[in-house]
């Protein structure tokens, strides 16, 4: 067997906040057909929520053991740091893995992390698959990369001294653009003329012949994610992006910190809080874990813009820190403050 073929296959999973990618990926997991998987899940923020849904799987194609956190920062901003070492740590694994999968955060720009699969010690043990980007089915139907972006349009279109288009759909058409298969999550979502519109929307960034594949829940056939062959790091540079020539980029739009807040007597309340510093301070995404006065089950908190979801995922464990603790991603300049006041009550 030659080294080329050696190399392990790597997927990478791209797309914007909310857009689906965990549901994928949780699901790809559970019908991973007799593969032996590893998964790579950047987090923005330091706590790990997708992480954790995707360890409570409990599969045995992809065990506890082979799912590695970054959550450091941006993947394609610390390459070097935290996702090189990540791989040394998988590849490390006995019996060998099969698969890896990367989640990116919902902020990372895929060509400078598939750059990286042409460095001399990564190259010749591990070879990009392909590249997967999941959009915002509803969202797209509705003219957004995500669900709620007004009030971010509305901010950038009221900044004169701006000669670029939103850094976010700059960021969405990346991502796009890289991508070797494109999932259009929330198809259950929309109606014909809205999937007509979403797709328009996707094809106004794709140069290539990319395949869109509408999906709803992540259900996605393994088989059509993984094993297309691609060696995406040998054509890379054939994707063009917002950001080729423009050196090592940097996330300075964005916001990100974790506010601790007291357990909570009604997850709805909590809920109804969410979705108001969404509204109020121009949050895009708040994520994590919290605890509910008198539940031994711990509640997961997910929003993206003022749509919030919450259920019990599982019980606390005596392992567990056990404390409420929120992810909050937004623009640049948010009032921790103002969000925190609105998140604490």
């Amino acid at each position: 067997m030659t080294a080329s073929l050696a190399r392990v296959p790597c997927t990478v999973v791209t797309g914007f906040l909310g857009a689906g990618k965990t549901t994928l990926i949780r699901h790809l997991l559970e019908n991973a057909k007799g593969k032996r998987l590893a998964l790579i899940v950047n987090e923005f923020g330091d706590v790990g929520v997708d992480g954790e849904i995707l360890r409570s799987c409990g599969v045995e194609s992809c065990p506890e053991e082979n799912i590695v956190e970054l959550a450091n920062g941006c993947i394609c901003c610390t390459v070097a740091d935290d996702f090189v070492p990540a791989l040394d740590q998988i590849l490390s694994r006995t019996p060998k893995v099969d698969h890896i999968i990367i989640e990116t955060s919902g902020l990372a720009l895929p060509k400078p992390l598939v750059q990286a699969f042409q460095w001399p010690s990564v190259k010749s043990r591990v070879t990009v698959d392909g590249v997967i980007a999941v959009v915002d089915g509803a969202a797209l139907a509705a003219g957004r990369v995500a669900s709620d972006l007004e009030a971010l349009a509305a901010q950038r279109a009221g900044d004169d001294s701006l000669d670029h288009d939103d850094p976010v759909e700059e960021v969405f058409e990346d991502q796009v653009a890289c991508a070797d298969l494109i999932i259009l999550s929330k198809s259950d979502l929309i109606d014909a003329a809205g999937a007509a519109r979403a797709n328009a929307a996707i094809g106004e960034h794709v140069s290539r012949a990319v395949k869109i594949v509408p999906t709803a829940n992540g259900k996605v056939d393994a088989s059509l994610l993984l094993g297309l062959d691609l060696a995406v790091e040998d054509d890379i540079e054939n994707r063009k992006s917002h950001h080729d020539g423009m050196g090592d980029h940097e996330h300075d739009d964005f916001d990100s910190f974790v506010i601790d807040i007291p357990a909570i007597a009604n997850p709805d309340d909590l809920a109804i809080r969410v979705a108001a510093a969404a509204e109020e301070e121009n949050v895009l995404r708040v994520k994590g874990f919290v605890e509910v006065c008198g539940k031994p089950m711990r509640l997961l908190v997910q929003a993206v813009g003022p749509r919030v979801n919450h259920y019990y995922d599982r019980a606390w464990t005596a392992g567990d820190d056990r404390r409420s603790r929120l992810v909050v991603i937004g623009l640049k300049g948010l009032n921790r403050q103002a969000i925190e006041n609105i998140l604490v009550g």
